[in-house]
């Protein structure tokens, strides 16, 4: 039997149980843990980060006016335009943190580095966290000629789902929707590179289902049914979550360019102190970090569902 506890709990996080991780109780190989798969430094970019140093801080961004384009005739008088270049304002006022605590018999047992393991896993929780809270809030800040049942700059008549009548998905029209979200950002004139659409593995695999699984249809030496991989469609690269919001069932879909969403982070806490109340280390960590839609044309928003109501 492992260690014996005195039964109090000093870092008030449940019932102690480390002692798990010695040999005599469980293999000394850890089952291979899966993490849900992250995207947010994918799909945003970080060219504003600048210096970071504590919870609260801001990133000031400079943005490009748009110039006034006048009608010319011979002899006239020219007009001057005084350039208005209003500052955005990233602030730093999110944080997520990580703490645990090992006992010292715990770790001097083990044949496992538990600070190490613990403090891995903590990472790639927390960069879920901070995925999920991402993908959950910006879509809101799309263009509104970029979501709802009437999106289109020029068109107004594509339609992309709204809470109450969401898009219903299969393998016949995904591929027909991911052009209509194509089209969307081609009317707000946005570039065809670093263009990217977040879906959740139930679309994906509509996708995989759908006339793409033909490698002659998608222009490819390999189907997609054979190296599940779905890289690029319509100039988007794809991107499968299972972070994205989901309300009722339905699914708030994104799509856009690089240049829409900017982020900052940074570890400011990465530390570990002697555990005052009992023998072994506390270890904790905090990251800061902060998102902005600065581009909100560059931005859609689809809301979607694969279940006919």
């Amino acid at each position: 039997m492992g260690y014996p506890t005195s039964g109090v709990n000093y870092s008030n996080t449940g019932a102690n149980n480390t002692s798990k991780f010695i040999p005599e109780i469980w293999s000394g190989k850890l089952v291979e843990k899966f993490y849900d798969a992250t995207v947010f430094s994918e799909i945003a970019n970080t060219d504003y980060e600048g210096e970071i140093k504590s919870h609260g801080d801001k990133v000031l961004i400079r943005t490009v006016p748009s110039l006034v384009i006048n009608d010319y005739t011979k002899g006239q008088s020219l007009s001057y335009q005084a350039p208005e270049s209003p500052n955005v304002e990233l602030a730093i006022d999110k944080g997520k943190y990580f703490a645990f605590e090992v006992k010292s018999v715990d770790k001097y047992q083990s044949d496992l580095n538990l600070m190490n393991t613990f403090a891995d896993d903590g990472s790639e929780q927390m960069q879920i966290a901070i995925d999920t809270d991402v993908l959950s809030n910006v879509f809101g800040d799309a263009d509104a000629a970029n979501a709802g049942a009437e999106a289109g700059r020029k068109s107004g008549n594509i339609n992309l789902g709204v809470g109450g009548a969401p898009l219903v998905l299969t393998k016949d029209n995904v591929l027909d929707t991911l052009v209509d979200y194509a089209t969307v950002l081609d009317e707000q004139n946005i570039p065809s590179t670093n263009r990217w659409v977040v879906l959740p593995p139930t679309i994906c695999g509509l996708i995989k289902k759908s006339e793409l699984k033909d490698a002659s249809l998608a222009g490819d030496n390999e189907s997609i049914m054979r190296n599940g991989r779905l890289g690029m469609i319509d100039r988007f690269t794809i991107y499968s979550s299972n972070n994205l919001n989901v309300d009722s069932g339905n699914t708030d879909v994104m799509f856009g360019h690089k240049a829409a969403i900017t982020f900052a982070s940074q570890i400011t806490e990465m530390e570990t102190i002697p555990n005052q109340n009992d023998f072994g280390e506390l270890v904790r960590s905090l990251q800061v970090y902060g998102y902005e839609v600065i581009k909100g044309d560059a931005l859609g928003h689809s809301v979607v569902t694969t279940t006919v109501t």
